[in-house]
């Protein structure tokens, strides 16, 4: 059976990840390509659920262990669900945020042990890495600006040093897994990023002429 190619777009509050997952998932539909679109958290009933509680400022101080374990309960039920069932009839599945969020955002982000963070990542997808992994890179102050013009969700309303902190793990992580993490700059248009985002998918052979 032929694996599909599942890539992950990852990224800071208001980068425009999610913008360019779902750009990135029409140019490879154009392509001729079949594309399954997912986000996280989120992407079955029962993840859609988890992230209602996840982004509600009602849950503002939720314990940093029971949050990390949410978004590990919602990824396990889209990894098995959705993404891997996808990959295995050998279609190209994109994904809005996946384990690297959670090392950025629980390990380096709230100062989660990261061995731990790193053990509960890999028993939620069974093991399943991306193929391809996109951090879009804004300054963090610019990000929130963007993302919190119409209100906060929980996450977003953290306090600027969290951000930072975070956008070091997705650095970090990017600097320690060089064949797998490819950083683009979320700055200027969103036209102008998609063309980043099409250059560091074309570095995937299986892509490599399918996006010109």
């Amino acid at each position: 059976m032929v694996r599909g190619v599942f890539i992950t777009i990852e990224g800071c509050e208001g980068t425009g990840k999610s913008t360019q997952a779902a750009l990135l998932a029409g140019a490879l539909r154009e392509a001729g390509m079949r594309v399954t679109e997912v986000r996280e958290p989120g992407g079955t009933p029962a993840a859609e659920a988890i992230r209602e509680i996840l982004l509600d400022r009602a849950h503002d101080g939720l314990d940093a262990r029971a949050e990390l374990l949410l978004y590990e309960a919602s990824r396990a039920d889209l990894t098995s669900r959705v993404i891997m069932p996808a990959l295995a009839s050998g279609g190209a599945v994109v994904c809005d945020r996946f384990y690297d969020s959670t090392t950025a955002y629980q390990g380096y982000g709230r100062g989660l042990p990261l061995d731990e963070v790193g053990q509960l990542n890999r028993f939620a997808t069974a093991g399943l890495e991306p193929d391809l992994t996109i951090v879009i890179d804004l300054d963090p102050a610019e990000g929130l600006a963007r993302a919190t013009g119409s209100g906060a969700d929980r996450l977003e309303a953290e306090e600027l040093a969290f951000h930072e902190r975070v956008r070091e793990g997705f650095l970090r992580i990017a600097a320690e897994e060089r064949g797998r993490v490819v950083v683009v700059s979320g700055a200027g248009a969103p036209a102008e990023v998609a063309e980043r985002v099409r250059a560091a998918v074309r570095t995937v052979p299986v892509l490599a002429t399918v996006l010109h």
